[in-house]
């Protein structure tokens, strides 16, 4: 299989979950805040797990489409999760584009099929993030290649705290991971990511001094 990695809680949780079936894992560089720090977390996480990594520049997202992740730090909202809030941070069909090109990928490579570590935290903001975008999107990547490949996406119905118990079972190391929408050196603490990142951190009981 091959993994869409960010570098961030989810994705990485999924590659260690998953870590015997996963033969490639992609990172996109796609120009947010965030990219950069994620990345290094991606191919530190691949390296000690000795699974292949590469990264595919989507650069062109950033120079034609509108959101505020791709616009600098000071235009990412702060405060909790909510349509409001966050609806600035949507990048337009990000996982459409993403999943179209990790399938071309897959099927170049005679793998069977793509993961992505989407969960019910998403569903509210980001539409590409939603059962019925990854039941589509699925049967797209089945119909389009010789080999019906498939998408999982063993996380869609788990919280974000859910996905950081099932970490801490089989031992993520959490500060090898980057969530923060600013793209900081540090997390900000301060946008609905870091707020996230720090509620499911708790709910598994997780401590992270500098986080």
């Amino acid at each position: 299989m091959l993994l869409v990695l960010s570098g961030g809680m989810d994705s990485v949780t999924m590659l260690w979950d998953y870590r015997d079936r996963i033969a490639l894992a992609v990172t996109f560089q796609y120009g947010s805040n965030h990219n950069r720090r994620e990345a290094r977390c991606a191919r530190i996480n691949c390296e000690r797990l000795g699974v292949e990594w590469i990264e595919i520049d989507l650069s062109f997202m950033a120079d034609h489409f509108k959101s505020s992740l791709l616009e600098g730090a000071d235009a990412i909202p702060e405060g909790d999760y909510a349509d409001s809030n966050m609806h600035s941070t949507v990048v337009p069909f990000r996982n459409g584009i993403m999943l179209s090109v990790a399938a071309g990928l897959a099927e170049s490579r005679g793998l069977k099929g793509v993961m992505i570590a989407n969960h019910s935290g998403d569903h509210a903001i980001y539409p590409d993030c939603r059962p019925g975008f990854i039941t589509a999107m699925g049967a797209a990547i089945s119909e389009g290649t010789y080999d019906h490949l498939s998408l999982l996406a063993p996380y869609t119905s788990m919280t974000k705290g859910e996905i950081a118990m099932r970490g801490k079972e089989i031992g993520v190391d959490y500060s090898l991971t980057y969530s923060c929408y600013k793209g900081g050196e540090r997390h900000c603490g301060k946008c609905a990511t870091c707020i996230e990142r720090r509620e499911a951190l708790a709910y598994a009981g997780i401590t992270l001094p500098d986080d």
